[in-house]
Parts: structure tokens; sequence; C-alpha cells
């Protein structure tokens, strides 16, 4: 299903896994190329140490990269289903303070999952994510896999969200 970015920011501010652990999506841009979130410390997310609880963190990073391949792989014309595939995480520094991350999706990322669709009617590749703080300390590094198939070969789609 094609929804408008204000529409999806929207939608993630207000699911329930996010919005009940402080992760804010402040913006999507560009026709989904690019989306830029805020996980804020409270106490909802608080860890023993003081600190932004790593699976906030983690769990922040989840959806971004599928739901914004689903988006634009729509708009070119592609029946698809899209899912986070696999991620790692590492954190470099305690999140003491709101952390945030945006994520760009390139004309290049884009070109290169089309071929793949057009061709073997799939695409998995991994991605990199950094988190930083309000000062543009790195607090953590996260790779997400997506995976991307064509359902023009068969699969009956589905809304997931």
């Amino acid at each position: 299903m094609i929804i408008s970015q204000n529409t999806l920011k929207w939608v993630m501010r207000l699911y329930p896994p996010l919005f009940f652990q402080r992760i804010w999506v402040q913006k999507f841009e560009d026709e989904f190329k690019s989306a830029t979130v805020k996980i804020s410390k409270s106490f909802l997310n608080k860890n023993y140490n003081g600190s932004i609880f790593g699976g906030t963190i983690y769990a922040a990073t989840d959806p971004f990269y599928a739901l914004m391949f689903d988006q634009l792989m729509q708009r070119r014309g592609f029946k698809v289903r899209v899912w986070l595939k696999s991620a790692s995480i590492q954190y470099l520094k305690p999140g003491r303070e709101h952390l945030y991350f945006t994520i760009t999706v390139t004309d290049a990322m884009i070109s290169e999952a089309e071929r793949a669709l057009k061709t073997v009617g799939k695409f998995v590749k991994a991605y990199p994510m950094e988190i930083t703080n309000k000062s543009g300390e790195l607090c953590a590094t996260v790779m997400n896999e997506v995976y991307i198939r064509n359902l023009h070969q068969g699969e009956t789609p589905t809304v997931a969200y």
C-alpha cells in the first residue's frame, strides 16, 4: 500500500512499540529517501546505569530501511515484500541523553535493488546506521540487512503495517 510521508510518520510515531520506548520519527523526506529519528531518554527507556536501554536503541533502527524500500519500490511499480532479515549492533558509548539517526537511501541503492528484483526476483543487502547524541558523538553503529522479494513472481501481497 502506497501512503504519504506524513501519514507514515504519524503511524510510526503512534505505533505502540516505538511510542512507549520514546522513539519519535521526526520526518521522512525526499519521497522516502531519507528518515530522521529521535530516541528520547525517559524513565520508560532508562536502564540501571541511567542511559538509554540498548534494546530501545536496537528497536529504533529496526523498521526504517524496510519501510523506506517498500515505499520506494512500490512507487516504481513493483509489488514487493520487504522485511529486515538480520541486524547487528555495536554499542560504543552510553546514551545518556537523547539520541538521533538519519537514514538515507541513495539513487545508487535504489538502482541496485531494482536490477536485482528484475533479474533474480529478490534483493538482500546490509546497510549501516550511526546513532549519535546531540553533540554528534557516535554512541552505536548498526547493520540492517534488508530482504526484498519481487511479488510479480507469485507470492500474494499482504500489508504488514
